[in-house]
Order: structure tokens, then C-alpha cells, then sequence
């Protein structure tokens, strides 16, 4: 059990039988009245994040979890397969669980949350940075590239980014994947 003062970012919950992720939280003083903690907890089962406010000093449920790294595998009828290193175990993940699962790579390392307790996956975190080779994009016209406008460009996974002009197919590219952005050149040398 933990209290409203244990409170983190990715911190773990357990409220009405669902298992929750905190992506943020602050604790609130007013004026008159009893302090509390609103908190934006994300559902790890459909990935809806709400709202939820719990006076100060409350007890919560919290999910005691294990990070594990996996190697991605292959993709099968809207699920993920990932194989640990030094087991071989192999674990299937639904795509509901990851964030940006247009960015998977074969072979790529991703961190993996485990219930230490029931040992059932909870969610799948890809790493802050991909490197991708465009494989498609429009050709731009000459003279386009003075400015700093962005063209759709098609890589590697399938996935959609959008990327300045000056780049062209087959280079590689620094994508976030939090935020599905192009962030710089890359060379193929870094991946």
C-alpha cells in the first residue's frame, strides 16, 4: 500500500480491477478545505487516459513491476511478438498496449512491464529515438527547400513522417517516437 505522498510519474495503480500508469499528478492546497492530489492516470487495458482527484494522505493500490528487455520479432493479426535475449522466452503483446507501434523495427529492443506478482505484461515502451530509411516520398519541386515546410515521407515500417524538403528516399532519419516527429539526419552508421 502507498500513500497520496508516494505519488510518481509511471508509477503503477491498481483502482476498480484495472491497472493504471500516473502520467502526471499535483498536490493542491486550497485556501480552506482539505489538501488533495489530482492525478491524470492512463488505463494500461484500452489506454484511456482520465482524471482522478484523491484527498491528501488517501491509501492507493500500487502494482509492484518489473521492466524486462525484449527483442521484437513480428507482427501477427493485431498482435506483437518479443523474445527475451537470454531465455528465448517469447511473450505476445496486443497492439493497444504500444504506444507508436508504426515504428517497430524487426529486431528492435523495447522495455516491456511486468505484474512482478501475476507475471502478465502491462505495457511496452519503445525506445525515446528510432533511426528509419525513408523508403517513398514526393519529390519536391525546385525551389521548395528555402523555406522550412515539411513533405509526408513513407519509412521503412510503413509508418508516415513528416520530414523537410531536402531529404530525399533512402536516407536515414532520427524519428521521436513519443511524438511520431522527425527530429534530424541520421547516418546509417548510428543505429
Amino acid at each position: 500500500m502507498a500513500t497520496t505522498s508516494d505519488i510518481k510519474n509511471g508509477m503503477h495503480l491498481e483502482k476498480n480491477g484495472d491497472i493504471f500508469v500516473v502520467v502526471s499528478f499535483q498536490h493542491v492546497k486550497p485556501g480552506k478545505g482539505n489538501a488533495f492530489v489530482r492525478m491524470k492516470i492512463k488505463s494500461l487495458t484500452n489506454g484511456r487516459v482520465i482524471e482522478d482527484t484523491v484527498p491528501a494522505g488517501h491509501k492507493l493500490d500500487d502494482v509492484r513491476v518489473e521492466r524486462r528487455q525484449y527483442q521484437y520479432l513480428y507482427e501477427e493479426e493485431g498482435s506483437y511478438n518479443f523474445m527475451q535475449q537470454d531465455t528465448f522466452e517469447q511473450v505476445e503483446i496486443p497492439a493497444a498496449m504500444i504506444d507508436n507501434a508504426q515504428f517497430l523495427k524487426e529486431g528492435m529492443i523495447v522495455d516491456i512491464a511486468f505484474h512482478a506478482e501475476k507475471e502478465v505484461p502491462l505495457s511496452c515502451a519503445l525506445p525515446q529515438f528510432v533511426i528509419l530509411q525513408i523508403t517513398y516520398m514526393e519529390p519536391g519541386a525546385k525551389g521548395d527547400t528555402a523555406t522550412n515546410t515539411l513533405t509526408p515521407a513513407q519509412v521503412e515500417t510503413g509508418a508516415e513522417v513528416r520530414v523537410p524538403m531536402f531529404m530525399k528516399q533512402g536516407d536515414f532519419i532520427k524519428i521521436d517516437t513519443a511524438t511520431g516527429e522527425y527530429i534530424e539526419r541520421a547516418n546509417k552508421r548510428t543505429m
